[in-house]
């Protein structure tokens, strides 16, 4: 694999450090990270529709888009409660 350089203000650079040391990794480490596990718009449209289908090929169950918003937020309010609680 070959490196590449990417520029970002002297800011950010060093914002990304302060996160890295308190992860206990690099810089390098915490962009891998992050380009590996965000996802496009179109990404997450072709997983959640994967996901709807499996639920109604596994289980019968048929969720709409209003359900499946409406499951999106509960999650995410659920994570922002784990993550309120741990700080």
């Amino acid at each position: 694999m070959s490196d590449a350089m990417i520029r970002v203000p002297a800011e950010v650079r060093d914002r990304l450090a302060v996160i890295a040391e308190a992860r206990g990794t690099s810089i390098r480490s915490l962009v891998q990270e992050f380009a590996e596990s965000t996802l496009t718009e179109e990404e997450r449209q072709e997983r959640a529709e994967r996901a709807r289908a499996y639920l109604a090929e596994h289980f019968g169950v048929e969720v709409d888009d209003e359900e499946s918003a409406a499951m999106g937020r509960r999650l995410r309010e659920a994570f922002a409660q784990q993550q309120g609680e741990a700080a």
